[in-house]
């Protein structure tokens, strides 16, 4: 995990090592198969893959508390940005806490900047951002009959659906 500016700076040192650099990011509460496809093809867009990971005060923002359900995030920031960081395909995590990730793109410049396929050039608030630093944006739709909220929510009503979710259980 680094700080943004020990991530800017590590970038600039030895740009052979980071580009051409992919930027995404996101909550990542609890991890399923979804965010590691996610990740896994980001990756294979460049040499190397910083995943910025929403703060504790921005996914409380982003993610409201339903009705009956426990407030977001499950897992604290750090801890969030630590397991990611492990993953195969990520080369460092950076937290950040305002509603988008223009500051991250205006201080790291991707080259390519991903997002999930439920976004388009219209509805990215960082369509703007990216732009403006001369990066490419791309959108990866992963198939997965899964999300940390559908995820709490089963374990909420005692569900098993696990034979749903892997035919092999």
């Amino acid at each position: 995990m680094f700080s943004l500016d020990r991530l800017q700076t590590a970038i600039t040192a030895d740009p052979d090592r980071w580009r051409p650099l992919v930027l995404t990011n996101g909550c990542f509460d609890l991890l399923h198969a979804g965010h590691i496809r996610y990740l896994n093809a980001a990756k294979a867009l460049g040499r190397s893959l910083v995943v910025g990971i929403n703060s504790d005060t921005s996914v409380a923002k982003l993610k409201p508390q339903p009705p009956g359900m426990p407030p977001r995030p499950l897992i604290p920031e750090n801890q969030r940005a630590e397991i990611v960081a492990t993953l195969k395909p990520v080369d460092a995590t950076v937290i950040f806490s305002e509603p988008t990730a223009d500051r991250l793109i205006a201080t790291l410049k991707p080259d390519i900047y991903v997002k999930g396929g439920d976004y388009n050039l219209d509805t990215l608030p960082e369509t703007p951002a990216v732009r403006a630093v001369g990066g490419q944006i791309r959108f990866v739709r992963v198939e997965v009959p899964t999300s940390t909220s559908a995820i709490v929510t089963r374990i909420l009503r005692g569900e098993d659906d696990r034979a749903r979710l892997d035919p092999s259980v």
